[in-house]
């Protein structure tokens, strides 16, 4: 049923610009997503830089009070830096809320002793440097799903494969849902489906991303996209507040990623960070809730997916084939 009481659908400044003649073109409706989260919804909810249960009961307090409906709440130094209890009662909070948590697996390239990372070129960037650190992400991600967390945050494809297998054999649960960072986000649409099909069932995409490129990812995707709203200053620091009805329209099923710029980086947490991490969590509550009061103001607000809503509905995967067992040249 619809609000009567709800303003009609527009564009920010669009009747004052169309009375000044500066109006703009109608949206073309050729540009829209088609598609949307299972059980209905074009967009959902996600507080990333959650920390730890310190920082997630300060999320979920200020949640409250703003009333900022949450779908997901990430973390991004890793499950190594928790602890069982922690990763536990984090797990159970969110799970009382219908809320999905989601953390990082895993070492790596910028914490790692490799130097090319350090270099003009960056290297190989956050991914897994050879096979000890796959190791340490499958690691985590089987810990922390035995401790009931149901959502892993991943940034190498191998890594991403590899669980995405473990996950087709029923070695990590079924339902365990993997998110690719915005640290490897794909720039393009051939890029954006190969993740798809590695396993990949949301893709953080780089909020530089043209509102072209997204409709381009949208017509050789469905896979749920996640974009910062406002992005952290070592992504680029892009506040695109003003576009979030848009970046619906155009790149939905998408997760609003409430980040923060102008903020130091708190990448691998400790408590010797503690209160710049609870109040940056707590400002990133406040994001939200402007970015959900300028959809309303524009009679965009409608389409959420239901709260607790978490499952990405059909995808496209390559195939999982049976391990391949090699020779074993000892024998004759």
């Amino acid at each position: 049923m619809t609000d009567a009481s709800a303003p009609a659908a527009r564009r920010p400044g669009e009747q004052v610009l169309a009375a000044l003649g500066l109006g703009a073109p109608a949206p073309d409706p050729a540009d829209a997503s088609v598609h949307s989260f299972p059980g209905g919804g074009r967009w959902r909810t996600e507080i990333p830089s959650c920390e730890g249960p310190e920082a997630l009961a300060v999320v979920l307090k200020e949640a409250s009070r703003l009333d900022v409906p949450i779908h997901r709440i990430s973390q991004g130094s890793g499950v190594w830096m928790l602890t069982d209890a922690e990763i536990t009662e984090m797990a159970e909070a969110t799970a009382e809320r219908g809320i999905e948590l989601c953390l990082f697996t895993g070492p790596r390239g910028t914490w790692d002793i490799g130097g090319s990372v350090r270099s003009d070129s960056r290297g190989a960037g956050l991914r897994a440097r050879g096979h000890d650190a796959v190791a340490g992400c499958v690691e985590d991600a089987v810990r922390a799903t035995e401790l009931g967390v149901r959502c892993l945050l991943v940034a190498d494809e191998g890594v991403l494969w590899t669980l995405h297998r473990a996950r087709a054999r029923g070695i990590i649960p079924a339902d365990t849902t993997l998110k690719v960072s915005a640290l490897i986000g794909p720039v393009n649409p051939a890029s954006y489906a190969v993740y798809e099909r590695l396993g990949a069932d949301s893709v953080n995409v780089p909020s530089d991303l043209t509102l072209d490129h997204l409709t381009e990812i949208r017509r050789v995707s469905a896979a749920p996209m996640d974009m910062y709203i406002e992005a952290p200053d070592d992504l680029g620091g892009y506040v695109r507040m003003y576009e979030v009805a848009e970046l619906i329209r155009r790149g939905a099923p998408l997760y609003l990623k409430f980040g923060l710029s102008r903020a130091p980086g708190i990448y691998p947490w400790g408590a010797h960070l503690r209160d710049l991490t609870l109040d940056t969590a707590r400002e990133r509550v406040r994001r939200g809730r402007l970015a959900l009061d300028l959809l309303a103001r524009h009679g965009a607000d409608g389409d959420m997916a239901p709260p607790g809503s978490r499952l990405p509905g059909p995808l496209h995967r390559f195939p999982v084939e049976a391990p391949v067992s090699l020779p074993d040249e000892n024998k004759d």
